[in-house]
């Protein structure tokens, strides 16, 4: 049996709080010397306007293990948002990260070899909410991180689930405008 992990890929999807609170987190898992370390290095040194790309940290000078990159899908150009980016939801992904170690699904001994790049999704309408309850958020983009590991890491859906399910699963917004609702 081959112990790297080479490149896992999964995402998942969060909601059920306030409006603008959930989370749906897209992550590349896989060892630093293969191409998700090639991958980590070049987000990292490339930052781009907009989309900075940092790391999950507990809180600073504390970075989480396995090393994890933040990637925002949203063109961050606000200061709250930032703020609340690079506050809130960074110290919940750090901490789905070690929920996912805690639990198993990121072998302890592999934690300074792996690296995760994350994409996260925090919708634009925080910016809007003065009554943001960050405690939500936080929980929120904590179990969205850690199930999406634990996803990467089992290998689901897997493919047999998939094509037992193709005829069952209709895309959320696709069934909305079908209902005439986007």
């Amino acid at each position: 049996m081959n112990d790297r992990i080479v490149m896992r890929v999964a995402e998942s999807l969060v909601a059920g709080g306030p409006p603008g609170t959930a989370a749906e987190p897209e992550i590349i898992i896989g060892e630093l010397d293969g191409p998700v370390g090639t991958a980590f290095a070049t987000l990292l040194g490339d930052q781009v306007k907009g989309h900075s790309r940092v790391l999950a940290i507990m809180n600073t000078d504390i970075m989480v293990k396995p090393a994890t990159l933040m990637v925002s899908k949203v063109t961050v150009k606000d200061t709250k948002y930032t703020n609340i980016l690079m506050g809130t939801v960074q110290g919940a992904i750090a901490n789905g990260v070690l929920d996912a170690v805690r639990n198993g699904d990121i072998p302890k001994e592999k934690a300074n070899d792996l690296g995760i790049i994350v994409s996260v999704w925090l919708n634009p309408s925080v910016i809007e909410d003065d009554n943001l309850d960050h405690k939500i958020l936080f929980d929120i983009h904590r179990k969205a991180t850690a199930q999406a590991i634990h996803k990467a890491m089992k290998n689901e859906p897997s493919i047999d689930w998939l094509l037992d399910n193709q005829e069952s699963i209709v895309h959320k917004y696709y069934q909305m405008g079908l209902d005439g609702k986007i």
